[in-house]
């Protein structure tokens, strides 16, 4: 049976002081209020890692991750962190190939796989992301580009490698923009998805990958979103950094 994870993605967003006081009203609302079997994850900027890890000790619901990491294990990478830094804050989680990272920082497909690879020996679960710009879905070239981001960034990794991977799908012309890809659009692609993994591997694996949803994920459309087959979760931008809207998607999945 697939996790059903939400997780948040803080972004460069909240000062120290902010972000432990957000992290703690989440930790005490899912303690209160989550009754089914999901998982929650908080992805925060590095400045907040190691004090959120410490508080969620002995929660275990949730789980802390980094935004990024470098594509190198040590040595004079002026301003990067590597992914055993990461870990050594107590994190387990850290995500990569998001189209913020692509856009922006021109990271490419070799880059991002060696993240991978060094994520994956440094015990980190990557949550790596794929998704379309607006003009390749209005081209039709969504599921080829998928397909690329997938090939060059996490399709070299063995089997059991793999089943430490989780997905994200988010379009990029619904970050951060107020669309959402519909429940119908979104269930197409994550279903691709999952046909690509059980066709690269087998489809033991991809039953068991959780691939999530973003773009615009809010209390109002997580619902929806969920209900579809092949979507496990969200992974939370800007609804993430409300403790009550974040919550209010966690609890979705309330059995």
């Amino acid at each position: 049976m697939r996790r059903k994870i939400v997780a948040g993605n803080w972004k460069m967003n909240l000062d120290y002081q902010q972000g432990i006081s957000l992290f703690s009203e989440i930790i005490n609302m899912v303690k209160d209020e989550v009754r089914g079997n999901q998982h929650v994850v908080v992805c925060s900027p590095f400045i907040h890692l190691h004090a959120i890890s410490q508080l969620a000790k002995g929660h275990p619901r949730v789980s802390t991750g980094a935004q990024n990491c470098y594509a190198e294990a040590a040595g004079a990478y002026t301003g990067e962190i590597s992914a055993a830094q990461v870990t050594s804050t107590g994190a387990t989680y850290v995500i990569l190939g998001h189209s913020e990272r692509r856009t922006y920082f021109g990271e490419d497909g070799y880059l991002l796989s060696k993240k991978v690879d060094l994520a994956l020996k440094s015990g980190l679960s990557p949550i790596f992301c794929v998704g379309e710009t607006l003009e390749e879905r209005e081209s039709d070239q969504y599921f080829d580009v998928i397909r690329q981001q997938l090939d060059a960034g996490v399709f070299h990794l063995s089997n059991e490698a793999f089943k430490n991977i989780i997905l994200a799908y988010e379009p990029v012309w619904a970050i951060g923009t107020g669309l959402t890809a519909s429940p119908q659009q979104a269930q197409e692609v994550h279903a691709f998805i999952r046909n690509e993994i059980a066709a690269h591997y087998n489809q033991e694996v991809a039953d068991s990958t959780s691939v999530l949803y973003g773009g615009s994920c809010n209390p109002g459309n997580a619902p929806d979103l969920f209900s579809q087959a092949d979507i496990d979760g969200g992974l939370i931008g800007g609804a993430s950094l409300k403790s009550r809207d974040f919550v209010e998607i966690v609890k979705v999945y309330n059995a």
